[in-house]
């Protein structure tokens, strides 16, 4: 897995410097690309992807990134007097510059310099001997080193990037590796955690806790480093060692399985970028917001963080603006998961597609067709997820195998690794689910192209799901387990025409290789119902998003969960659970609109909300806190 994200990034390193110069197209053949038998009248015609609709040929759209990660990084070099970024040529702005004074706060943030610089034609120089003095705040002068945070905006000053560097000298400058994305705590467990991290360039890594070193296996930028052999339950600074820097943090290992001792946890979904100018949209991120969540959630002691879905704007056609987008939603959370996880899963706002846009003859008709990118196993957006997180991999393969595989001898959906899996902690499992799997944005177009559908969650994964909660009710160390999908199975708010529902209507589901799925969308959701709330009695609720507020609701054997007229097999639930959505993490909201379960719908708001799980051995306490506000949303015994 690192070697693959490594070269993955040097790929794109080379890809971009192509891009950058304008030669691309007329140095590197286009590779020959094979449609994925999942697809329908989708085809390819010397070296180009083309839909086949109403008699013609409607070829895939494609788009250069107007920014990308590489690019917005700036390619920093020294100077006499400081340091000479080379973004885009193209690019006008201004250039926010400071010290990050690593050691003065367990949260470290640059501190902005009085006076930006201006980018002109994409160059812009930070005169660092000019941060001398009073302006010395991190002593590089006497150090004769030093890092500096700095922030890209366009011309409009829209927020782009927000960088790092380090740096080394005393005029003249030099540029000296940097850690310029994490170091991330991830994969926490009783003995210890994987911490990743990426560099500006190949450097030998090493990182020193609990009396022993770990270090990489050879010089990469991307860094996913292993730390076993600690104690449970147990604080343990750390350092991390690269080139001729290091930063010093903290973690505390997992308890040991079942020790049922109070901890908490949190959760929320939904922080693509909002409305109301500055940090609220850093280039597809409100890192305004998550920036307040991510701090009440250290104050408050969170052992951990599920979020699950649309962390970004998305709904992408290149690989690169996705990357983009996601730096900057890492970038936002960052200063705190040097200490604790955040685990993230997939929404919708995710999709990285293949675009077709049909325009009939006359001109009077224009209709998109959407599907998720591929070649699956390096472009889909599943793939581009995994590059930029890091999970358990105990999930499912992929679709492959079941009955509407269109080829058993080969490989023919994305995977699932890194975007469906579980973890535990303590006596809480938390079960990840991905309902915008092989995501086609464009449904009613579904049947003519193939591909998943929103909300919908695929045989394979059903079956994983089923298996899954079958051995963790078996588990003697577990006594509580969430299960979470982005999609609510009951919307409230903005998302009733579809995910789970649909307005009411069954017939919405996925097609593969031009064939519909046998179950439509409500009797794939009363299949799951089943399995976490009649074959399960230790799933306590089911967490959600999608839609852009919070709601609860308590789902009981009495709760009205079909449509008049329904003609399907109803189910019967054999016990209450709870539906807890938390969609208020910074994208625009939405509010409640009329449902057959509404009467069992309670605490709904649009303001911002966090959700804190209090979980003491067989009790569990949510309390849910507005992160801007700090006022107290609801408040509720789960179990």
């Amino acid at each position: 897995n690192i070697l693959q994200k490594n070269y993955a990034m040097f790929i794109r390193l080379i890809f971009s410097s192509f891009f950058a110069l304008g030669v691309l197209s007329c140095c590197l053949a286009q590779p020959a690309l094979t449609v994925p038998k999942v697809y329908s009248n989708i085809k390819t015609e010397n070296g180009q992807i083309y839909l086949e609709y109403q008699g013609q040929k409607v070829f895939a759209q494609e788009q250069a990134p107007k920014y990308t990660l590489e690019l917005l990084i700036g390619s920093p070099v020294g100077t006499e007097n400081g340091l000479e970024f080379s973004f885009d040529l193209g690019l006008n702005g201004k250039l926010y510059y400071g010290f990050i004074p690593y050691g003065d706060t367990d949260y470290p943030h640059p501190v902005y310099f009085r006076a930006p610089v201006n980018i002109k034609e994409g160059k812009a120089t930070v005169p660092i001997k000019s941060m001398s003095g009073t302006y010395d705040m991190v002593g590089w002068e006497r150090q004769q080193k030093g890092t500096l945070g700095y922030r890209v905006t366009d011309h409009t000053g829209q927020m782009l990037y927000d960088g790092i560097v380090s740096f080394k000298g005393k005029g003249p400058f030099e540029v000296i590796p940097t850690i310029i994305e994490g170091p991330f705590i991830n994969l926490l467990s009783p003995e210890g955690a994987t911490i990743s991290f990426t560099t500006n360039r190949p450097v030998l890594a090493s990182i020193a806790v609990g009396g022993k070193t770990f270090t990489d296996p050879a010089a990469v930028t991307y860094h996913e480093i292993l730390i076993t052999g600690l104690l449970a339950a147990k604080e343990y600074p750390y350092t991390v060692r690269y080139g001729e820097m290091e930063l010093s943090f903290s973690f505390q290992t997992a308890p040991r399985a079942g020790s049922r001792k109070p901890f908490s946890f949190t959760y929320a979904s939904d922080s693509r970028a909002g409305q109301g100018g500055g940090e609220r949209n850093v280039w597809g991120s409100n890192n305004y917001i998550m920036k307040k969540i991510m701090a009440l959630g250290r104050l408050k002691k969170s052992a951990f963080m599920q979020f699950t879905g649309d962390l970004i704007n998305g709904y992408l056609v290149n690989p690169d603006n996705m990357r983009l987008q996601y730096a900057n939603w890492k970038r936002g959370v960052q200063p705190f998961t040097h200490y604790a996880p955040v685990v993230a899963a997939m929404g919708n706002h995710e999709a990285l597609m293949r675009k077709f846009m049909y325009k009939s003859p006359d001109g009077k008709d224009s209709i998109s067709f959407q599907v998720n990118r591929f070649p699956f196993e390096t472009e889909s957006a599943e793939a581009i997820f995994n590059e930029n997180f890091v999970n358990p991999k105990n999930g499912p393969g992929s679709e492959d195998g079941a009955s509407y595989d269109p080829d058993p001898n080969q490989t023919d959906f994305p995977s699932y690794k890194e975007n469906v899996f579980y973890y535990t902690y303590d006596n809480v499992a938390v079960v990840v689910m991905n309902s915008n799997y092989l995501y086609a944005p464009t449904t009613t177009r579904i049947p003519h192209t193939g591909g998943g559908l929103h909300g919908y969650i695929m045989d394979q994964q059903l079956k994983w799901l089923e298996n899954t909660i079958a051995m963790l009710e078996k588990d003697k160390t577990i006594d509580h387990i969430f299960t979470t999908q982005h999609t609510p199975c009951f919307p409230n708010g903005g998302h009733v025409r579809d995910d789970m529902w649909y307005g009411g209507n069954n017939t919405p589901r996925p097609y593969i290789a031009g064939k519909a799925f046998d179950k439509g969308i409500i009797e794939r959701r009363d299949q799951i119902l089943d399995i976490i709330v009649n074959k399960s009695t230790k799933v306590r609720a089911i967490l959600t998003g999608d839609e852009h507020n919070y709601n609860r609701l308590r789902l009981t054997p009495e709760t009205i969960i079909y449509p008049e007229n329904y003609d399907k097999p109803k189910i019967r639930l054999s016990r209450t659970i709870y539906q807890i959505n938390n969609r208020a993490a910074g994208a625009p909201y939405y509010a409640q609109e009329q449902t057959p379960w509404t009467p069992y719908v309670s605490g709904f708001t649009t303001q911002h909300a966090l959700v804190f799980f209090y979980v003491h051995k067989k009790k569990i306490e949510v309390e849910v806190v507005n992160p801007d506000t700090l006022e107290e949303v609801d408040r509720f015994r789960l179990y």
